[in-house]
């Protein structure tokens, strides 16, 4: 954390963040660092919360495809914070921790239908958005559909906010997500 980007509590966030401030300790049981620095911003608390959850409630994707879309994302990107609340999120959802795993250390998942997933997500953000069309029939030879396609934005979007508000922020890992630290290999 800097000076710069305060990790805001419901005391000292703007008035205007209070709704984001409420939903996520609810939704939580306390307020994420990643929530409190986004407070300075209510529009970016807002929006992040709201992609979240029509990524959560909306999209056709599992709670396992959801997880592997939002590590993948937070992998690539290197996102220090992300990678530790999603590991932690992922397993308290039932995630097998071998597909954790395997995203973590930037590995195939053994899983055919989950690594077509995997692959067409990192090559969604590595290459802008134009995935090869052999990605993309491999990911619909797996079993998933165009709208899936189109679903896994929604989770690129949400991630990519976060992400990029922890690269600036430096957001610290929350304490209930320490066990599952994680720090992006050398280049």
């Amino acid at each position: 954390m800097t000076e710069r980007f305060p990790v805001h509590t419901a005391e000292t966030a703007p008035d205007q963040a209070g709704p984001a401030i409420e939903q996520a300790t609810a939704a939580f049981g306390f307020l994420p660092n990643l929530i409190g620095i986004m407070a300075s911003s209510p529009a970016l608390a807002e929006a992040y919360l709201a992609l979240s959850d029509i990524f959560q409630t909306k999209t056709s994707l599992d709670a396992t495809e959801q997880h592997i879309v939002l590590l993948t994302v937070s992998r690539y990107h290197e996102c220090q914070y992300c990678m530790a609340a999603h590991s932690t999120t992922a397993g308290m959802m039932g995630v097998d921790s071998g597909v954790v795993e395997a995203i973590r250390n930037d590995q195939p998942i053994s899983d055919p239908k989950l690594e077509a997933l995997r692959v067409l997500t990192r090559e969604m953000v590595d290459r802008r958005g134009w995935p090869s069309e052999e990605t993309q029939q491999r990911f619909f030879d797996a079993g998933f559909t165009p709208s899936q396609l189109l679903d896994v934005l929604v989770g690129v979007a949400q991630k990519t906010l976060s992400n990029f508000t922890n690269h600036v922020a430096g957001t610290p890992v929350d304490a209930p997500m320490k066990a599952n630290e994680w720090t992006p290999p050398a280049s």
